[in-house]
C-alpha cells in the first residue's frame, strides 16, 4: 500500500509504502482527549514503512507515565499526525484525517467501547471490543 499525507498547513508531510497492519476506531478516553471528543480513526503500519518527507514534527509524551505514547504533531498548525505506542512496538499509528486520500479507511473493528460516548458512531456489523481485542496466535 502506498499512501501520502500531511498536516493542515502542509509544513509536515509523510509517505507510507508497506502493508497495512491494522485499521480501527479507538473510543478510549485518552483518544477522546487527543481528538477533541471523537473516536480516533487510525491505520497502523510498520515504522520501517513510514517516513516523514517534509518538516520536522514535534513530539509529545506524558512525563508522568512509565511507558508513554509518543504523539507526533505539526508544531505550526497543531495537526496530530500519528503516534508510536508501547502497546504496538515497531509500528506507526497514522491518523486517518491526515491522509491525502482518507477514503481508503475501512475499519475492521472498534476498541475500548467501554468509554463510548452517546455521540460516537460504530458502523453496523463492525466488530467491537470493550477493551483490546484478544491477541492472535
Amino acid at each position: 500500500m502506498e499512501l501520502k499525507g500531511r498536516c493542515y498547513c502542509g509544513d509536515v508531510a509523510y509517505e507510507i509504502n508497506g502493508e497495512l497492519q491494522a485499521c480501527f476506531q479507538c473510543h478510549c478516553r485518552e483518544c477522546q482527549y487527543i481528538t477533541g471528543g471523537n473516536a480516533n480513526t487510525v491505520m497502523v503500519f510498520s515504522q520501517d514503512n513510514f517516513k516523514f518527507t517534509k518538516g520536522d514534527p514535534a513530539i509529545f509524551a506524558r512525563s508522568d507515565l512509565d511507558t508513554p505514547v509518543n504523539r507526533y504533531f505539526c508544531n505550526k498548525c497543531g495537526t496530530a499526525i500519528g503516534s508510536i505506542s508501547p502497546s504496538r512496538p515497531g509500528s506507526f499509528i497514522v491518523k486517518v484525517g491526515t491522509l491525502d486520500n482518507p477514503e481508503v479507511f475501512d475499519p475492521k473493528f472498534a476498541i475500548f467501547t467501554c468509554d463510548l460516548q452517546n455521540f460516537h458512531h460504530i458502523p453496523d456489523k463492525l466488530e467491537s471490543f470493550d477493551k483490546r481485542p484478544p491477541k492472535k496466535d
